[in-house]
Protein backbone atom coordinates (compact mmCIF):
# COMPACT_ATOMS: atom_id res chain seq x y z
CA UNK A 1 0.00 0.00 0.00
CA UNK A 2 1.52 3.29 -1.13
CA UNK A 3 1.16 6.51 0.90
CA UNK A 4 -1.23 7.79 -1.78
CA UNK A 5 -3.38 4.66 -1.43
CA UNK A 6 -3.34 4.96 2.34
CA UNK A 7 -4.38 8.62 2.11
CA UNK A 8 -7.24 7.58 -0.17
CA UNK A 9 -8.36 4.98 2.37
CA UNK A 10 -8.14 7.55 5.15
CA UNK A 11 -10.35 9.96 3.19
CA UNK A 12 -12.83 7.17 2.45
CA UNK A 13 -13.09 6.27 6.15
CA UNK A 14 -13.31 9.94 7.08
CA UNK A 15 -16.22 10.26 4.67
CA UNK A 16 -18.01 7.35 6.38
CA UNK A 17 -17.56 8.92 9.82
CA UNK A 18 -18.67 12.33 8.50
CA UNK A 19 -21.82 10.84 6.99
CA UNK A 20 -22.66 9.25 10.33
CA UNK A 21 -22.19 12.54 12.18
CA UNK A 22 -24.20 14.49 9.66
CA UNK A 23 -27.16 12.12 9.92
CA UNK A 24 -27.12 12.34 13.72
CA UNK A 25 -26.46 16.05 14.17
CA UNK A 26 -27.80 17.53 10.95
CA UNK A 27 -24.71 19.71 10.65
CA UNK A 28 -22.90 20.08 7.35
CA UNK A 29 -19.32 18.78 7.60
CA UNK A 30 -16.73 19.97 5.10
CA UNK A 31 -14.01 17.48 4.30
CA UNK A 32 -10.70 17.97 2.45
CA UNK A 33 -11.09 18.21 -1.31
CA UNK A 34 -8.81 15.27 -2.06
CA UNK A 35 -6.70 12.58 -0.46
CA UNK A 36 -3.62 14.65 -1.30
CA UNK A 37 -4.75 17.15 1.34
CA UNK A 38 -4.42 14.50 4.07
CA UNK A 39 -0.78 14.64 5.04
CA UNK A 40 0.83 11.47 6.36
CA UNK A 41 4.06 11.52 8.31
CA UNK A 42 6.63 8.90 9.18
CA UNK A 43 6.82 8.56 13.00
CA UNK A 44 10.34 9.13 14.30
CA UNK A 45 9.96 6.13 16.56
CA UNK A 46 9.33 3.02 14.45
CA UNK A 47 7.43 1.46 17.37
CA UNK A 48 4.68 4.02 16.82
CA UNK A 49 3.83 2.52 13.45
CA UNK A 50 4.50 3.07 9.78
CA UNK A 51 2.50 6.26 9.29
CA UNK A 52 0.87 8.93 11.43
CA UNK A 53 -1.92 11.40 10.73
CA UNK A 54 -3.15 14.49 12.58
CA UNK A 55 -6.40 14.67 10.60
CA UNK A 56 -8.54 14.16 13.71
CA UNK A 57 -6.90 17.14 15.41
CA UNK A 58 -7.36 19.32 12.34
CA UNK A 59 -11.03 18.41 11.76
CA UNK A 60 -12.30 17.93 15.32
CA UNK A 61 -13.85 21.42 15.39
CA UNK A 62 -15.56 20.76 12.06
CA UNK A 63 -17.08 17.58 13.49
CA UNK A 64 -17.90 19.21 16.82
CA UNK A 65 -16.20 16.52 18.92
CA UNK A 66 -12.90 16.25 20.84
CA UNK A 67 -9.90 15.21 18.69
CA UNK A 68 -9.34 11.92 20.51
CA UNK A 69 -12.99 10.97 20.08
CA UNK A 70 -12.85 11.59 16.33
CA UNK A 71 -9.52 9.76 16.14
CA UNK A 72 -11.04 6.73 17.90
CA UNK A 73 -13.89 6.60 15.37
CA UNK A 74 -11.42 6.73 12.49
CA UNK A 75 -9.26 4.01 14.03
CA UNK A 76 -12.31 1.76 14.29
CA UNK A 77 -12.87 2.20 10.55
CA UNK A 78 -9.21 1.93 9.51
CA UNK A 79 -8.59 -1.43 11.16
CA UNK A 80 -11.18 -2.91 8.77
CA UNK A 81 -9.07 -1.97 5.74
CA UNK A 82 -7.16 -4.88 4.19
CA UNK A 83 -3.43 -4.30 4.53
CA UNK A 84 -3.70 -2.27 7.72
CA UNK A 85 -2.40 -4.41 10.56
CA UNK A 86 -3.35 -1.96 13.28
CA UNK A 87 -4.17 1.62 14.21
CA UNK A 88 -4.27 3.47 17.51
CA UNK A 89 -4.88 6.88 19.01
CA UNK A 90 -1.85 8.63 20.46
CA UNK A 91 -1.38 11.83 22.42
CA UNK A 92 -3.95 14.59 21.87
CA UNK A 93 -5.43 12.90 18.81
CA UNK A 94 -2.75 11.56 16.51
CA UNK A 95 -3.55 8.36 14.63
CA UNK A 96 -0.69 5.88 14.28
CA UNK A 97 -1.12 3.32 11.51
CA UNK A 98 0.76 0.08 11.06
CA UNK A 99 0.67 -1.80 7.75
CA UNK A 100 1.17 -5.52 7.45
CA UNK A 101 4.44 -6.53 5.81
CA UNK A 102 2.84 -7.55 2.51
CA UNK A 103 0.89 -4.32 2.12
CA UNK A 104 3.87 -2.15 3.04
CA UNK A 105 6.32 -3.95 0.77
CA UNK A 106 4.01 -3.99 -2.26
CA UNK A 107 5.54 -0.63 -3.15
CA UNK A 108 8.75 -2.46 -4.10
CA UNK A 109 7.09 -4.08 -7.10
CA UNK A 110 5.56 -0.73 -8.08
CA UNK A 111 8.97 0.93 -8.03
CA UNK A 112 10.62 -1.71 -10.21
CA UNK A 113 7.75 -1.72 -12.68
CA UNK A 114 7.57 2.08 -12.87
CA UNK A 115 11.33 2.47 -13.25
CA UNK A 116 12.70 5.90 -14.04
CA UNK A 117 9.24 7.48 -13.68
CA UNK A 118 8.80 6.45 -10.07
CA UNK A 119 8.49 9.54 -7.91
CA UNK A 120 6.92 11.54 -10.70
CA UNK A 121 3.52 12.90 -9.72
CA UNK A 122 0.84 15.34 -10.86
CA UNK A 123 0.87 17.69 -7.86
CA UNK A 124 1.66 20.65 -10.17
CA UNK A 125 -0.16 19.36 -13.24
CA UNK A 126 -1.60 22.11 -15.40
CA UNK A 127 0.84 24.76 -14.21
CA UNK A 128 2.96 26.58 -16.77
CA UNK A 129 6.13 27.89 -15.15
CA UNK A 130 8.86 30.04 -16.64
CA UNK A 131 12.05 29.54 -14.63
CA UNK A 132 14.81 32.06 -15.26
CA UNK A 133 18.26 31.54 -13.76
CA UNK A 134 21.96 32.31 -14.27
CA UNK A 135 21.24 35.07 -16.88
CA UNK A 136 24.85 36.27 -16.88
CA UNK A 137 26.21 39.12 -18.95
CA UNK A 138 27.88 37.56 -22.02
CA UNK A 139 30.99 39.61 -21.34
CA UNK A 140 33.10 36.97 -19.60
CA UNK A 141 33.23 33.42 -18.28
CA UNK A 142 30.73 32.06 -15.75
CA UNK A 143 31.95 32.36 -12.18
CA UNK A 144 31.29 30.65 -8.84
CA UNK A 145 28.07 32.61 -8.18
CA UNK A 146 26.63 31.54 -11.54
CA UNK A 147 27.69 27.99 -10.70
CA UNK A 148 25.46 27.81 -7.65
CA UNK A 149 22.44 29.12 -9.54
CA UNK A 150 23.13 26.80 -12.45
CA UNK A 151 23.06 23.77 -10.14
CA UNK A 152 20.03 24.88 -8.15
CA UNK A 153 18.07 26.24 -11.09
CA UNK A 154 18.50 23.15 -13.21
CA UNK A 155 17.62 20.85 -10.30
CA UNK A 156 14.54 22.94 -9.55
CA UNK A 157 13.46 22.69 -13.20
CA UNK A 158 13.82 18.91 -13.05
CA UNK A 159 11.85 18.68 -9.81
CA UNK A 160 9.06 20.92 -11.11
CA UNK A 161 8.74 18.77 -14.23
CA UNK A 162 8.68 15.63 -12.09
CA UNK A 163 5.72 17.15 -10.25
CA UNK A 164 3.83 17.57 -13.52
CA UNK A 165 4.45 21.25 -14.31
CA UNK A 166 5.18 22.51 -17.81
CA UNK A 167 8.50 24.28 -17.36
CA UNK A 168 10.62 26.47 -19.59
CA UNK A 169 14.10 26.93 -18.18
CA UNK A 170 15.33 30.24 -19.50
CA UNK A 171 18.60 32.16 -19.75
CA UNK A 172 18.11 35.91 -20.17
CA UNK A 173 21.07 37.18 -22.16
CA UNK A 174 21.95 40.68 -20.95
CA UNK A 175 23.30 41.71 -24.34
CA UNK A 176 22.20 45.35 -24.42
CA UNK A 177 23.54 48.44 -22.72
CA UNK A 178 26.82 49.93 -21.60
CA UNK A 179 28.39 46.65 -20.51
CA UNK A 180 28.24 45.36 -24.07
CA UNK A 181 29.79 48.59 -25.37
CA UNK A 182 32.61 48.24 -22.84
CA UNK A 183 33.06 44.59 -23.81
CA UNK A 184 33.32 45.46 -27.52
CA UNK A 185 35.84 48.20 -26.78
CA UNK A 186 37.90 45.77 -24.69
CA UNK A 187 38.04 43.11 -27.40
CA UNK A 188 38.84 45.65 -30.12
CA UNK A 189 41.58 47.26 -28.03
CA UNK A 190 43.18 43.87 -27.42
CA UNK A 191 42.96 43.10 -31.13
CA UNK A 192 44.80 46.34 -31.92
CA UNK A 193 47.34 45.83 -29.12
CA UNK A 194 46.02 48.84 -27.21
CA UNK A 195 45.58 49.10 -23.40
CA UNK A 196 42.29 48.04 -21.85
CA UNK A 197 39.97 51.07 -22.04
CA UNK A 198 38.48 52.73 -18.99
CA UNK A 199 35.62 50.60 -17.58
CA UNK A 200 36.81 47.79 -19.87
CA UNK A 201 37.18 44.11 -19.09
CA UNK A 202 40.59 42.79 -17.97
CA UNK A 203 41.86 39.22 -18.18
CA UNK A 204 43.61 37.10 -20.71
CA UNK A 205 40.28 35.73 -21.95
CA UNK A 206 39.77 39.08 -23.72
CA UNK A 207 43.07 38.60 -25.56
CA UNK A 208 42.02 35.04 -26.45
CA UNK A 209 38.73 36.36 -27.83
CA UNK A 210 40.58 39.00 -29.82
CA UNK A 211 42.79 36.33 -31.38
CA UNK A 212 39.72 34.28 -32.31
CA UNK A 213 37.99 37.35 -33.77
CA UNK A 214 41.07 38.06 -35.91
CA UNK A 215 41.18 34.44 -37.07
CA UNK A 216 37.50 34.52 -38.02
CA UNK A 217 37.69 37.95 -39.69
CA UNK A 218 41.24 38.72 -40.86
CA UNK A 219 39.82 41.70 -42.77
CA UNK A 220 38.93 43.45 -39.51
CA UNK A 221 42.27 45.26 -39.37
CA UNK A 222 41.48 46.92 -42.70
CA UNK A 223 38.15 48.33 -41.51
CA UNK A 224 37.72 51.83 -40.17
CA UNK A 225 37.52 52.09 -36.39
CA UNK A 226 33.72 52.30 -36.21
CA UNK A 227 33.10 49.21 -38.36
CA UNK A 228 35.98 47.33 -36.73
CA UNK A 229 34.58 48.01 -33.26
CA UNK A 230 31.13 46.76 -34.28
CA UNK A 231 32.52 43.59 -35.85
CA UNK A 232 34.85 42.90 -32.90
CA UNK A 233 32.03 43.39 -30.41
CA UNK A 234 29.50 41.23 -32.22
CA UNK A 235 31.93 38.41 -33.00
CA UNK A 236 33.40 38.47 -29.49
CA UNK A 237 29.88 38.39 -28.05
CA UNK A 238 28.90 35.33 -30.08
CA UNK A 239 32.15 33.54 -29.15
CA UNK A 240 31.76 34.31 -25.44
CA UNK A 241 28.11 33.29 -25.46
CA UNK A 242 29.13 30.03 -27.12
CA UNK A 243 31.62 29.42 -24.31
CA UNK A 244 28.92 30.03 -21.72
CA UNK A 245 26.62 27.54 -23.45
CA UNK A 246 29.38 24.92 -23.60
CA UNK A 247 30.29 25.43 -19.94
CA UNK A 248 26.69 24.92 -18.86
CA UNK A 249 26.19 21.84 -21.03
CA UNK A 250 29.34 20.31 -19.52
CA UNK A 251 27.83 21.09 -16.14
CA UNK A 252 24.77 19.08 -17.16
CA UNK A 253 22.60 22.20 -17.36
CA UNK A 254 20.30 22.64 -20.34
CA UNK A 255 18.22 25.72 -21.13
CA UNK A 256 15.05 25.52 -23.20
CA UNK A 257 15.19 29.21 -24.11
CA UNK A 258 18.06 31.65 -24.63
CA UNK A 259 16.32 35.02 -24.63
CA UNK A 260 18.20 38.05 -25.97
CA UNK A 261 17.58 41.39 -24.28
CA UNK A 262 18.41 43.06 -27.59
CA UNK A 263 15.35 41.50 -29.17
CA UNK A 264 13.17 43.60 -26.86
CA UNK A 265 14.53 46.76 -28.44
CA UNK A 266 14.32 45.60 -32.06
CA UNK A 267 11.69 47.45 -34.07
CA UNK A 268 9.01 45.33 -35.70
CA UNK A 269 8.71 46.49 -39.35
CA UNK A 270 5.00 45.72 -39.34
CA UNK A 271 4.17 47.96 -36.37
CA UNK A 272 7.14 50.30 -36.20
CA UNK A 273 7.41 49.52 -32.50
CA UNK A 274 9.69 47.45 -30.31
CA UNK A 275 8.55 45.13 -27.53
CA UNK A 276 9.61 47.82 -25.06
CA UNK A 277 7.41 50.40 -26.83
CA UNK A 278 4.48 48.00 -26.69
CA UNK A 279 5.13 47.21 -23.02
CA UNK A 280 4.74 50.87 -22.06
CA UNK A 281 1.44 51.06 -23.93
CA UNK A 282 0.16 47.87 -22.29
CA UNK A 283 1.04 49.09 -18.81
CA UNK A 284 -0.61 52.43 -19.59
CA UNK A 285 -3.75 50.55 -20.64
CA UNK A 286 -3.78 48.92 -17.21
CA UNK A 287 -3.98 52.40 -15.70
CA UNK A 288 -0.64 52.34 -13.94
CA UNK A 289 1.43 54.66 -16.17
CA UNK A 290 1.63 58.44 -15.83
CA UNK A 291 3.69 61.29 -17.32
CA UNK A 292 5.61 63.76 -15.19
CA UNK A 293 8.44 66.20 -15.93
CA UNK A 294 8.65 64.89 -19.47
CA UNK A 295 9.33 61.30 -18.29
CA UNK A 296 7.07 58.26 -18.29
CA UNK A 297 6.52 56.57 -14.92
CA UNK A 298 4.91 53.38 -13.59
CA UNK A 299 3.00 53.49 -10.30
CA UNK A 300 4.89 50.56 -8.80
CA UNK A 301 4.56 52.06 -5.33
CA UNK A 302 0.92 50.97 -5.37
CA UNK A 303 2.15 47.36 -5.36
CA UNK A 304 4.72 47.53 -2.57
CA UNK A 305 7.75 49.06 -4.33
CA UNK A 306 9.63 51.70 -2.35
CA UNK A 307 9.06 54.28 -5.09
CA UNK A 308 7.47 54.74 -8.50
CA UNK A 309 9.76 53.78 -11.38
CA UNK A 310 10.76 55.73 -14.45
CA UNK A 311 10.29 53.57 -17.52
CA UNK A 312 11.32 56.23 -20.08
CA UNK A 313 13.44 59.24 -19.27
CA UNK A 314 12.66 62.76 -20.41
CA UNK A 315 15.28 62.42 -23.15
CA UNK A 316 13.32 59.52 -24.62
CA UNK A 317 15.78 56.83 -23.48
CA UNK A 318 14.26 53.75 -21.87
CA UNK A 319 15.47 52.62 -18.46
CA UNK A 320 16.44 49.06 -17.61
CA UNK A 321 13.05 48.77 -15.93
CA UNK A 322 11.52 49.02 -19.41
CA UNK A 323 13.37 45.88 -20.48
CA UNK A 324 12.18 44.14 -17.30
CA UNK A 325 8.60 45.08 -18.13
CA UNK A 326 8.77 43.97 -21.77
CA UNK A 327 10.43 40.69 -20.76
CA UNK A 328 7.85 39.98 -18.05
CA UNK A 329 4.98 40.58 -20.46
CA UNK A 330 6.64 38.41 -23.10
CA UNK A 331 6.74 35.49 -20.69
CA UNK A 332 3.02 35.77 -20.13
CA UNK A 333 2.41 36.04 -23.87
CA UNK A 334 4.20 32.72 -24.29
CA UNK A 335 1.67 31.03 -21.98
CA UNK A 336 3.50 31.09 -18.66
CA UNK A 337 1.13 32.33 -16.00
CA UNK A 338 3.74 31.75 -13.30
CA UNK A 339 7.25 33.19 -13.39
CA UNK A 340 10.13 32.28 -11.12
CA UNK A 341 13.27 34.45 -11.05
CA UNK A 342 16.44 33.13 -9.44
CA UNK A 343 18.64 36.11 -8.64
CA UNK A 344 22.00 36.60 -6.97
CA UNK A 345 22.71 37.84 -3.46
CA UNK A 346 23.20 41.43 -4.69
CA UNK A 347 19.71 41.62 -6.21
CA UNK A 348 17.53 42.04 -3.09
CA UNK A 349 16.32 45.37 -4.44
CA UNK A 350 14.73 43.61 -7.38
CA UNK A 351 12.24 41.62 -5.32
CA UNK A 352 9.71 44.43 -4.70
CA UNK A 353 10.44 45.93 -8.10
CA UNK A 354 9.56 42.75 -10.01
CA UNK A 355 6.51 42.01 -7.86
CA UNK A 356 5.30 45.56 -8.40
CA UNK A 357 5.81 45.08 -12.11
CA UNK A 358 3.61 41.99 -12.00
CA UNK A 359 0.88 44.00 -10.30
CA UNK A 360 1.16 46.81 -12.80
CA UNK A 361 0.80 44.26 -15.60
CA UNK A 362 -2.51 43.10 -14.13
CA UNK A 363 -1.20 39.94 -12.48
CA UNK A 364 -1.36 38.91 -8.85
CA UNK A 365 2.07 39.60 -7.29
CA UNK A 366 1.41 37.10 -4.51
CA UNK A 367 0.57 34.30 -6.94
CA UNK A 368 2.05 34.85 -10.38
CA UNK A 369 5.68 35.69 -9.62
CA UNK A 370 8.35 34.39 -7.28
CA UNK A 371 11.77 35.94 -6.78
CA UNK A 372 14.29 33.67 -5.08
CA UNK A 373 17.51 35.22 -3.83
CA UNK A 374 20.58 33.01 -3.55
CA UNK A 375 23.32 33.61 -1.03
CA UNK A 376 27.04 33.66 -1.66
CA UNK A 377 29.10 30.51 -2.02
CA UNK A 378 32.81 30.07 -1.48
CA UNK A 379 35.17 27.15 -1.78
CA UNK A 380 38.17 26.87 0.48
CA UNK A 381 41.40 27.11 -1.46
CA UNK A 382 39.79 28.04 -4.77
CA UNK A 383 42.02 30.28 -6.86
CA UNK A 384 41.05 33.16 -9.09
CA UNK A 385 40.92 32.30 -12.77
CA UNK A 386 44.13 32.90 -14.68
CA UNK A 387 42.04 33.79 -17.73
CA UNK A 388 39.56 36.13 -16.09
CA UNK A 389 41.88 37.42 -13.41
CA UNK A 390 39.23 38.47 -10.87
CA UNK A 391 36.76 35.57 -10.59
CA UNK A 392 36.66 31.85 -9.83
CA UNK A 393 35.50 30.22 -13.06
CA UNK A 394 32.96 27.44 -13.43
CA UNK A 395 35.32 25.69 -15.86
CA UNK A 396 38.12 25.69 -13.29
CA UNK A 397 35.81 24.39 -10.55
CA UNK A 398 34.64 21.55 -12.77
CA UNK A 399 38.18 20.55 -13.65
CA UNK A 400 39.17 20.66 -9.99
CA UNK A 401 36.24 19.02 -8.21
CA UNK A 402 34.24 17.29 -10.95
CA UNK A 403 30.70 17.94 -12.08
CA UNK A 404 29.04 15.41 -9.76
CA UNK A 405 30.69 16.60 -6.55
CA UNK A 406 30.08 20.24 -7.43
CA UNK A 407 26.46 19.84 -8.49
CA UNK A 408 25.52 17.60 -5.58
CA UNK A 409 27.20 19.83 -3.00
CA UNK A 410 25.59 22.98 -4.34
CA UNK A 411 22.22 21.26 -4.62
CA UNK A 412 22.02 19.88 -1.07
CA UNK A 413 21.63 23.26 0.65
CA UNK A 414 18.77 25.79 0.56
CA UNK A 415 19.39 28.67 -1.82
CA UNK A 416 19.12 31.28 0.92
CA UNK A 417 21.92 29.82 3.06
CA UNK A 418 25.50 31.12 2.71
CA UNK A 419 27.71 28.22 1.76
CA UNK A 420 31.38 27.32 2.08
CA UNK A 421 32.48 24.03 0.52
CA UNK A 422 35.44 21.94 1.61
CA UNK A 423 37.24 20.67 -1.53
CA UNK A 424 39.28 18.12 0.43
CA UNK A 425 36.06 16.52 1.68
CA UNK A 426 34.50 16.53 -1.79
CA UNK A 427 37.48 14.64 -3.21
CA UNK A 428 37.42 11.94 -0.53
CA UNK A 429 36.17 8.48 -1.35
CA UNK A 430 34.71 7.95 2.12
CA UNK A 431 31.28 8.05 3.73
CA UNK A 432 32.06 11.53 5.04
CA UNK A 433 31.63 12.79 1.49
CA UNK A 434 27.84 12.99 0.87
CA UNK A 435 27.98 12.54 -2.90
CA UNK A 436 30.30 9.54 -2.57
CA UNK A 437 28.05 8.07 0.12
CA UNK A 438 24.98 8.19 -2.13
CA UNK A 439 26.75 7.14 -5.32
CA UNK A 440 28.45 4.26 -3.52
CA UNK A 441 25.06 3.02 -2.31
CA UNK A 442 23.90 2.94 -5.92
CA UNK A 443 27.05 1.17 -7.07
CA UNK A 444 26.50 -1.36 -4.29
CA UNK A 445 22.95 -2.12 -5.51
CA UNK A 446 24.44 -2.77 -8.97
CA UNK A 447 27.11 -5.04 -7.50
CA UNK A 448 24.48 -7.03 -5.62
CA UNK A 449 22.47 -7.40 -8.84
CA UNK A 450 25.51 -8.64 -10.76
CA UNK A 451 26.45 -11.12 -8.04
CA UNK A 452 22.87 -12.34 -7.78
CA UNK A 453 22.75 -13.00 -11.51
CA UNK A 454 26.02 -14.95 -11.26
CA UNK A 455 24.51 -17.01 -8.44
CA UNK A 456 21.39 -17.77 -10.49
CA UNK A 457 19.07 -15.56 -8.47
CA UNK A 458 16.40 -13.74 -10.45
CA UNK A 459 13.12 -11.91 -9.78
CA UNK A 460 10.89 -14.83 -10.73
CA UNK A 461 9.15 -14.61 -7.36
CA UNK A 462 7.99 -11.69 -5.27
CA UNK A 463 6.54 -12.43 -1.83
CA UNK A 464 6.34 -9.08 -0.03
CA UNK A 465 5.21 -10.61 3.25
CA UNK A 466 8.68 -12.15 3.57
CA UNK A 467 10.28 -8.71 3.94
CA UNK A 468 9.69 -8.57 7.68
CA UNK A 469 13.17 -7.87 9.04
CA UNK A 470 13.37 -4.55 10.87
CA UNK A 471 15.91 -3.15 8.41
CA UNK A 472 13.72 -4.23 5.48
CA UNK A 473 10.63 -2.57 6.89
CA UNK A 474 12.54 0.66 7.42
CA UNK A 475 13.99 0.54 3.91
CA UNK A 476 10.58 -0.14 2.39
CA UNK A 477 9.12 2.75 4.37
CA UNK A 478 11.58 5.33 3.11
CA UNK A 479 11.27 4.09 -0.48
CA UNK A 480 7.55 4.75 -0.30
CA UNK A 481 8.19 8.36 0.70
CA UNK A 482 10.01 9.35 -2.49
CA UNK A 483 6.98 10.67 -4.44
CA UNK A 484 6.01 12.81 -1.46
CA UNK A 485 9.55 14.19 -1.18
CA UNK A 486 9.55 15.12 -4.87
CA UNK A 487 6.15 16.81 -4.57
CA UNK A 488 7.28 18.80 -1.51
CA UNK A 489 10.56 19.80 -3.17
CA UNK A 490 8.60 21.13 -6.13
CA UNK A 491 5.93 22.87 -4.10
CA UNK A 492 8.45 24.56 -1.78
CA UNK A 493 11.05 25.20 -4.54
CA UNK A 494 13.62 23.28 -2.48
CA UNK A 495 15.48 20.66 -4.53
CA UNK A 496 17.88 20.16 -1.63
CA UNK A 497 15.17 18.00 -0.05
CA UNK A 498 15.86 15.37 -2.72
CA UNK A 499 19.57 15.32 -1.85
CA UNK A 500 18.92 14.95 1.86
CA UNK A 501 16.41 12.19 1.14
CA UNK A 502 18.96 10.35 -1.02
CA UNK A 503 21.46 10.42 1.83
CA UNK A 504 18.90 9.04 4.26
CA UNK A 505 17.91 6.33 1.80
CA UNK A 506 21.56 5.38 1.30
CA UNK A 507 21.93 5.00 5.06
CA UNK A 508 18.92 2.68 5.31
CA UNK A 509 20.20 0.65 2.38
CA UNK A 510 23.69 0.19 3.84
CA UNK A 511 22.14 -1.02 7.11
CA UNK A 512 19.88 -3.43 5.24
CA UNK A 513 22.86 -4.71 3.26
CA UNK A 514 24.66 -5.47 6.53
CA UNK A 515 21.70 -7.44 7.92
CA UNK A 516 19.95 -9.19 5.03
CA UNK A 517 21.50 -11.36 2.35
CA UNK A 518 20.34 -11.54 -1.23
CA UNK A 519 22.77 -14.37 -1.94
CA UNK A 520 22.60 -17.38 0.44
CA UNK A 521 25.65 -18.45 2.39
CA UNK A 522 27.67 -21.43 1.19
CA UNK A 523 25.52 -24.25 -0.15
CA UNK A 524 22.27 -22.92 1.29
CA UNK A 525 19.48 -23.12 -1.29
CA UNK A 526 18.06 -20.09 -3.08
CA UNK A 527 14.58 -19.36 -1.78
CA UNK A 528 11.79 -16.92 -2.57
CA UNK A 529 13.13 -14.76 0.26
CA UNK A 530 16.36 -14.22 -1.70
CA UNK A 531 14.42 -13.52 -4.89
CA UNK A 532 12.16 -11.06 -3.08
CA UNK A 533 15.16 -9.33 -1.54
CA UNK A 534 16.57 -8.90 -5.01
CA UNK A 535 13.40 -6.96 -5.85
CA UNK A 536 14.05 -4.73 -2.86
CA UNK A 537 17.65 -4.22 -3.93
CA UNK A 538 16.56 -3.27 -7.47
CA UNK A 539 13.91 -0.90 -6.15
CA UNK A 540 16.45 0.87 -3.97
CA UNK A 541 18.88 1.29 -6.85
CA UNK A 542 16.09 2.70 -8.99
CA UNK A 543 15.07 5.30 -6.43
CA UNK A 544 18.67 6.39 -5.84
CA UNK A 545 19.09 6.76 -9.62
CA UNK A 546 15.91 8.79 -9.85
CA UNK A 547 17.04 11.02 -6.99
CA UNK A 548 20.43 11.69 -8.54
CA UNK A 549 18.83 12.35 -11.92
CA UNK A 550 16.73 15.11 -10.37
CA UNK A 551 19.95 16.66 -9.07
CA UNK A 552 21.77 16.34 -12.40
CA UNK A 553 24.26 13.89 -10.89
CA UNK A 554 25.36 10.55 -12.38
CA UNK A 555 24.63 7.17 -10.79
CA UNK A 556 27.77 5.05 -11.39
CA UNK A 557 27.43 1.27 -11.47
CA UNK A 558 30.96 0.70 -10.23
CA UNK A 559 33.15 2.70 -7.86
Amino acid sequence: MTPAELSAELLARLTIVASRHQSLSGRDIRLPDSAADLALERPRNREHGDWASNVAMKLAKEFGVPPRELAAELVAELVRVPGIAGAEVAGPGFINIRLDAAAAAAIVETIVDTGSRFGYNDSLAGQGINLEFVSANPTGPLHIGHTRWAALGDSLARVLRAAGARVASEFYINDAGNQMDNFAASVYAALLGEPTPENGYPGSYISDLADRVRAAHPEILDLDRTDGLILAGETGYQLQLGEIRESLERFNVHFDVWFSERSLHTTDPATGQSAVDTAVERLRAQGHVFDEDGAVWVRTKEFGDDKNRVIRRANGVYTYFASDAAYYLDKGDRGFAHKIYLLGADHHGYVHRLKALAGAAGDDPSRDIEVLIGQLVSINGARLSKRAGNVIELNDLQAWLGTDALRYSLGRYPADSPLTLDPELLKKRTNDNPVFYVQYAHARTCSVSRNAAAAGIDRSAFEPELLDHESEMRLVGILAEFPRVVAQAAELREPHRVARYAEELAGFYHRWYDNCRVIPLGDDPVTDLHRTRLWLNEATGQVIRNSLELLGVSAPERM
